[in-house]
């Protein structure tokens, strides 16, 4: 019965190996975002170079929101990355690469799932700033009440970062 038991916990203890896909392909994912937000930004901004820095209203929202949408895909790869360093790092092994840098921050730094979901939540809610800003930016403010409604959001918005970054 114990060989059983040894057996089965040897496999159970390799089966960890199975976190290396969503390493892999949440890297791949993070690949493919920086490239799609590069190529969304690259045209308004090779636009801009064109016309000699002289663009029209409309091509200015255009170029705001491209650039915004851009910092969105880019957080989002970021928290993809973010995501594959910190499983690699509990289920699989240390970087050493990170622990020998002297020069390498300590933002990477996972020791607990808890870590790992601090850090994913706090770049997660600076998506949703971003986004809820690239959103208010095409919206026409017509009535006083739609102009609360983004200083409720905005106001929304500062508690949400104020309390991410109080301490317990």
């Amino acid at each position: 019965m114990r060989v059983i038991e040894r057996l089965f916990e040897a496999f159970l203890w390799r089966t960890r190996w199975l976190v290396i896909f969503a390493v892999i392909f949440s890297l791949l994912a993070s690949l493919g975002l920086f490239i799609v937000a590069s190529c969304e930004i690259f045209d308004p901004i090779s636009n801009l170079f064109s016309h000699g820095f002289h663009i029209s209203e409309e091509e200015h929202e255009h170029l705001v929101g491209a650039i915004v949408g851009a910092i969105d895909l880019y957080l989002i790869a970021t928290v993809l990355i973010i995501f594959s360093l910190g499983l690699y790092e509990l289920f699989i092994s240390k970087i050493d690469e990170a622990e020998s840098d002297e020069n390498s921050s300590k933002i990477l730094a996972i020791h607990s799932l808890d870590d790992l979901k601090e850090k994913l939540a706090k770049v997660v809610l600076m998506v949703l700033i971003v986004t809820f800003f690239k959103y208010a930016i095409h919206i026409k403010y017509e009535t006083p009440l739609q102009t609360l409604y983004l200083a409720v959001g905005v106001l929304m918005l500062a508690l949400a970062l104020y309390f991410s970054h109080k301490k317990h």
